[in-house]
């Protein structure tokens, strides 16, 4: 829309044609906006939807204000006709014909009737250009009905355009949304989950109904789901509020993945129950066998402290066979958080049995480390010639029945290694092997 000159002194005729060809391009320009927005779809879907909250009062607004913005659209062709035939009286306008012309193109001189602008004040709370709305008509300059026209039209299409904005964009997406919703659903039914059973089975309700809520606010109150654009003066600034929209479309996918797991657990839930087996029997096994080398340590080795071997925990034996349980009544979205939950128990009760088994036959290791050291340097003596020297020959023997005999008491075996060790060091000529109480006398008894 345009916006025409200010007022002035009498206008001779060449501002007159300058004027109306003016007045005339900028008639041709409302004419096309008005129309335009009369055959707007969204404007349309506003006449023929049951509105509420904020879009049923701006719309109301909205209404009266097109409504007025053809009045003054009538009024200003109507000054305009009279113009023009004013102009075509004579091929020159005589000064009667410029004064009138004057002040018909820039005067008060568009009367509008007072009940126009009164209805819009009166049902849309709108403001009227003059305050007074009991008036029996409104007089405006050409110059202030085009500045009324242009804003009631921008505030109208601005309601227009961001209706037609936000029912565009999100009612389309919602209904995709649903539809991937309603796949979910079927799906998660034939694994398992449902309302009341599973966690998300109950996402998929709310899920649901929040959907279907937020098509309908959507559909009757459009512009609550609208965000301006802070600092724009363009009609239909702003964007489609979809934060709600995001939030289910997040939690859907949430859903989907913990559904796909479920999927996944069906396909290798007898692989894994397989392998649970397994591990728990290893354990099993290991704890056996742990038992077994305490009762061989308590035997062999004297003064020394065995750890006490536990039995194996008949909780993940009672799990396992209520995994296989939920499998073999397809109770998937059940068995996926027991099998994780047991696969990690069934290793650390594994490690758990290593350890246990380690601990117990530490002694069995330290007895078999100094067994070895023994033979290792009985046989370095042999290759230095010196196996049969009569004071080594004492101290192996000494050294070897307290390590192959039983009970075994490994602190005094250990002693009489190094008592060995540290007779055939001074033999050799090497390095002193230190003792645990220091230089033995190589005549002493006590050696």
């Amino acid at each position: 829309m345009g916006v025409t000159d200010p007022a002035g002194p009498v206008m001779d005729r060449d501002e007159v044609d300058r004027a109306l060809a003016r007045l005339g391009q900028e008639h041709e320009a409302i004419e096309t906006s008005l129309l335009a927005l009369q055959d707007h779809a969204g404007r349309r879907l506003l006449e023929g939807a049951e509105l509420t909250g904020i879009t049923k009062e701006r719309w109301t607004t909205a209404e009266a204000s097109i409504t007025l913005l053809w009045a003054y659209f009538d009024a200003y062709t109507d000054a305009l006709r009279s113009a023009r035939e004013i102009r075509s009286r004579r091929r020159w306008s005589s000064r009667e014909d410029l004064v009138e012309l004057t002040e018909l193109l820039r005067g008060e001189s568009v009367t509008v009737a007072g009940s126009a602008t009164a209805t819009l004040t009166a049902t849309a709370n709108a403001p009227t250009l003059h305050g007074g709305s009991g008036k029996l008509s409104e007089q405006f300059t050409l110059v202030t009905l085009v500045d009324r026209m242009n804003e009631l039209y921008a505030t109208s299409l601005d309601m227009v355009v961001a209706a037609d904005a936000v029912w565009s964009a999100l009612p389309a997406r919602i209904d995709l949304l649903a539809a991937e919703l309603q796949r979910t659903r079927r799906l998660a039914h034939s694994v398992g989950v449902r309302p009341g059973e599973h966690p998300a089975g109950d996402d998929l309700e709310r899920i649901t109904r929040t959907l279907t809520n937020l098509r309908a606010q959507v559909v009757s109150d459009p512009l609550a789901y609208w965000v301006p654009t802070q600092g724009s003066s363009a009609p239909g600034g702003g964007r489609p509020d979809t934060t709600v929209y995001d939030r289910e479309a997040r939690a859907l996918e949430d859903v989907r993945r913990e559904i796909d797991a479920v999927l996944t657990v069906r396909q290798d839930s007898e692989q894994r129950l397989v392998k649970l087996r397994d591990v728990l029997s290893r354990a099993d096994r290991t704890l056996a066998e742990a038992r077994t080398a305490r009762g061989e340590v308590l035997a062999k080795i004297a003064a020394t402290e065995v750890p006490v071997v536990s039995g194996p925990p008949t909780v993940l034996q009672e799990q396992l066979a209520t995994a296989a349980e939920y499998r073999r009544h397809a109770q998937w979205h059940r068995l996926s958080p027991l099998l994780e939950s047991l696969e990690q128990k069934a290793e650390d009760e594994l490690l758990r049995a290593r350890e246990s088994l380690t601990a117990v036959t530490a002694p069995l290791a330290v007895r078999a480390e100094l067994r070895g050291r023994l033979d290792a340097y009985k046989a370095k003596v042999a290759r230095h010639g010196l196996a049969e020297d009569p004071f080594l020959i004492e101290r192996y023997d000494a050294a070897r029945r307290m390590l192959w005999s039983a009970p075994c008491d490994l602190r005094v075996a250990e002693q009489a290694v190094l008592r060995y060790q540290q007779a055939a060091a001074e033999l050799l000529g090497g390095p002193r092997v230190p003792g645990p109480r220091g230089p033995e006398d190589r005549g002493g008894p006590g050696a």
